[in-house]
């Protein structure tokens, strides 16, 4: 599952700097960077004289190349990376859930009709971490309850860390999208103080483009760290759920086992 979330976040960066790099063709008369921003804001100023609204793809378009393809790309593959790593996680969680109370009942009917090894099979044949724990419990049902409970409590911090895997990368991403955005704010600064010292002056025309440059890549940065900040915090929410059902679910099941030992 990884993996195809993976090749697809690829494919879209792909077809991103694809996008991009036609983009950029079309200036090749002139500078690049100005051409494509001078181009932009007439697009920009024919839809204002027009009346009509400037499509959303054409906005970003065009605040993309003010911004410096340089930074917002960085910026952009810390959006697509980090999806990718997200929607993953959430897919995992999703298939993760599991109805534990009819799985307690499952399990301890098995028991009363053909005993550990139906049990095992019920666990076997149920997706989740809460079945893969009762599945390595009832592998040491013959050494005592002691060790059923101790084996359930090795295996929950291992089901933990699987459920967990991935967060530490989502959390670069949301770490690293504003300061790229930053680092394109003090870079702006500096090329706004480089043309002031060419110019030999201070005027607004002068200064605007670095600042422009400045606050675009500080915006985009936060936007995304933002977005990337609700997913995570969402997945904690659904890891945190999942463990209480967990542990709530490994409590019965002990109760099970103790009450199935009594009856031998």
């Amino acid at each position: 599952m990884k993996k195809f979330f993976m090749f697809l976040a690829v494919a879209g960066l792909v077809t991103f700097t694809a996008n991009i790099a036609s983009a950029q063709e079309e200036g090749a008369a002139a500078p690049a960077a100005q051409e494509q921003v001078e181009e932009a804001e007439e697009v920009v100023d024919l839809f204002a004289g027009s009346g009509e609204e400037v499509p959303l793809h054409q906005a970003l378009k065009t605040k993309f190349i003010e911004g410096g393809a340089g930074f917002m790309s960085l910026i952009v593959i810390c959006l697509i990376i980090g999806m990718a790593l997200a929607i993953e996680r959430i897919l995992y969680l999703a298939f993760s859930k599991t109805n534990t109370t009819k799985l307690l009942e499952n399990v301890e009917a098995a028991l009363e009709k053909g005993g550990i090894e139906e049990a095992k099979k019920v666990c076997r044949e149920t997706r989740g971490p809460v079945a893969s724990i009762f599945y390595q419990g009832l592998l040491r049902a013959d050494q005592g309850v002691d060790v059923v409970e101790k084996t359930i409590v090795s295996y929950g911090g291992v089901q933990m860390s699987l459920m967990e895997n991935g967060l530490s990368w989502i959390g670069l991403f949301i770490s690293i999208a504003p300061s790229l955005g930053f680092l394109g704010t003090v870079i702006g600064m500096i090329q706004a103080f480089d043309a002031i010292q060419a110019a030999g002056d201070i005027s607004p025309n002068v200064v605007a483009g670095g600042m422009k440059v400045a606050l675009i890549t500080t915006v985009g940065g936060l936007i995304v760290a933002m977005i990337l900040q609700i997913f995570y915090n969402y997945i904690i929410a659904k890891i945190d759920a999942l463990s209480i059902d967990m542990e709530d679910s490994s409590i019965r099941f002990v109760d099970t086992m103790v009450k199935f030992n009594n009856k031998k």
